[in-house]
């Protein structure tokens, strides 16, 4: 199929947007991320202790990874969680206050917009590595994506909202760890968890669905091998789970 077909399957955009929505986890890995630091907040309100309510949140973690086990599928937002609640942890327990558990999620959001917005800038933007993993060759040529020029273009837009996005978190956190607001903070790092990356998925998508960037001749290798894939994943999936 040519380029200059235009037809609409051949946009960077439409042959993108698989990947970017497959960045989500599902409400169950969301639930994964937020229950300890429900725990944590929930037990510190309570008894006012901060090693009983980072026990409190280590006990339910021991408890969601029983479940996993059980459940089976992926460990990766357990594992994100596991490592989170270590960090917050470390930090709560070392200092004796309850709000230094949630420096580690500003300081790493801090470090990931100053990061996104630096990946723009040099022209790697960091969508782009998760859209380049769509391509089947990605192992074997991890940057192969960096070669369609259409496709930074697009990825760099689409990296902007994550800017955005950690930019957000710092500006609303900080000044609560700064008050040593513990209840707010849980109830920020909740809402600015899985349903603000939801957020910014939807504003992705609209921002694919308005794109009209075409693939052109020397760009096209890497796009439609990701639409391939895609095809090919649709077509299998069903019959997996029958």
């Amino acid at each position: 199929m040519t380029a200059g077909g235009g037809t609409a399957e051949h946009t960077v955009e439409q042959v993108i947007r698989a990947r970017v929505s497959a960045a989500l986890g599902g409400w169950y890995g969301s639930l994964e991320t937020a229950l300890p630091t429900i725990a944590f907040v929930v037990t510190w309100l309570v008894t006012k202790d901060v090693r009983t309510a980072v026990l409190a949140a280590g006990g339910l973690l021991v408890v969601l990874a029983i479940v996993r086990q059980l459940v089976g599928g992926s460990w990766r937002y357990l594992g994100s969680a596991v490592v989170a609640t270590a960090l917050a942890a470390f930090f709560a327990l070392r200092s004796g206050q309850a709000e230094d558990a949630f420096l580690p999620g500003i300081i790493t959001s801090a470090a990931y917009g100053v990061g996104a917005l630096v990946s723009i800038l040099v022209r790697w933007p960091l969508v782009g590595f998760i859209v380049g993993m769509g391509d089947p060759n990605y192992l074997e040529q991890p940057t192969a994506w960096r070669k369609d020029a259409g496709l930074v273009r697009v990825v760099s837009r689409l990296t902007w909202v994550l800017v955005a996005l950690f930019a957000i978190r710092v500006a609303i956190m900080l000044p609560l760890y700064l008050a040593g607001e513990v209840a707010w903070l849980g109830v920020a790092k909740i809402a600015l968890g899985w349903p603000a990356y939801l957020l910014a998925i939807v504003v992705m998508g609209m921002m694919l669905a308005a794109g009209h960037t075409p693939q052109t001749e020397d760009e096209i290798d890497v796009t439609e091998r990701m639409e391939a894939a895609d095809r090919d994943s649709e077509r299998h999936e069903p019959r997996a789970e029958a």
